[in-house]
């Protein structure tokens, strides 16, 4: 299970309850069967991973490893065959006489995992122990906790502020604001299926495109209505979502991803727009498009942006002033669009969200 969420949003504070090293005000903490809220942290049978590998530096790796059990008075010879153990299924073999001092970021994260599976805990609780790693060694440490983890079979809660980690190792990701819980399932269904405007713009990369628009109706069935321009609604869309009916004439937030986005008249209902940007990255291109319209501009909107990118917040409140909303399409490489060109953006209509503008939450049954 993967906490994510922005800095401050209670993650840590919420691993920190389950390994008793902070007070919980009300509620159960669970171990299988057994309330452990009354029981000392040293008693609940977990191991932590660290942000900063807390390594002893006048240690050697087999000593780090090895403190655990020396401090559970484990015999020598146990001791040893677990810790050689342990330091094989992690590379760490020919290390064990070096200090700390001697290894790079990477094999300390290793040494410090290892001192966490030696101890053959219930549970390993993991507080952002890839913060200090360069972006690609994270990506490589990333694969090697996962494996680890499928491999031991031992429950793992592991706490995060990057969605792309969450995305990639939770078999359930847990997505936290304000310190509340707003939605949690597998990473796909997430983020096919977010519960509410923050969780729809925090996960995903790029993010979703939001705009406002009013949902009309008339006898041909619903419409969004923006400036100058209205996108019909599918029957599969409508008939997916009854509670429409009660927003005919009010402001819905409607939010889709780059990825449902096409270029070009594609048969289904679509929106005129201007390119404005192209940045082509090798494997794909984004394309950034501009129409009259009104952003999405709320706490949940301005919170989710500015943990990926500083200026998001004066990024959207400009484009609200400006009556005009930027929406990213993901493209083949190849496009022969150019800036200034006037194109048709179509929208993958099943993968179209609606959400409330007050409340925040998806518009479904």
């Amino acid at each position: 299970m993967v906490f994510v969420g922005p800095s401050g949003c209670g993650k840590t504070t919420a691993l920190r309850m389950v390994a008793g090293l902070e007070d919980i005000t009300e509620g159960t903490i669970r171990v299988g069967d057994k309330i452990v809220n009354g029981i000392d942290p040293g008693e609940r049978d977990m191991a932590m991973v660290f942000q900063n590998y807390a390594l002893y530096p006048h240690m050697s790796i087999f000593e780090n490893i090895a403190f655990p059990l020396r401090a559970r008075h484990t015999s020598k010879s146990e001791v040893r065959s677990r810790v050689e153990r342990t330091a094989a299924l992690l590379g760490l073999t020919e290390y064990l006489k070096r200090k700390p001092r001697t290894l790079s970021g990477g094999q300390r994260q290793r040494v410090a995992m290892g001192r966490a599976i030696v101890r053959e805990p219930q549970a390993f609780l993991m507080d952002e122990p890839l913060s200090n790693l360069d972006a690609k060694l994270r990506v490589q440490m990333r694969s090697e906790i996962s494996n680890l983890q499928r491999d031991l079979g031992v429950t793992t809660i592991y706490v995060t502020h990057d969605q792309v980690e969450a995305m990639t190792m939770g078999t359930r990701i847990a997505i936290m604001r304000k310190g509340v819980l707003q939605q949690q399932g597998p990473p796909q269904q997430v983020y096919a299926e977010p519960a509410n405007i923050f969780v729809a713009a925090f996960i995903g990369s790029p993010g979703m495109n939001f705009l406002q628009a009013t949902l009309g109706r008339d006898e041909s069935g619903f419409e969004l209505r923006l400036p100058g321009q209205t996108l019909r609604l599918s029957d599969a869309v409508v008939s997916a979502r009854p509670a429409l009916a009660a927003y005919v004439d009010r402001e819905l937030a409607m939010g889709i991803r780059p990825e449902s986005l096409a270029l070009g008249p594609t048969g289904g209902p679509s929106l005129r727009a201007t390119v404005s940007r192209i940045e082509v990255l090798g494997a794909e291109s984004l394309i950034y498009v501009t129409l009259a319209g009104q952003a999405v501009v709320s706490d949940e909107m301005i919170e989710a942006a500015v943990d990926v990118d500083a200026t998001a917040a004066s990024t959207l409140k400009q484009e609200a002033e400006q009556c005009q909303v930027t929406l990213i399409v993901r493209s083949e490489p190849d496009t022969d669009v150019r800036v200034g060109d006037q194109v048709n953006i179509t929208p993958i209509q099943h993968r179209l969200h609606l959400f409330d503008l007050e409340s925040g939450a998806a518009v479904t049954s």
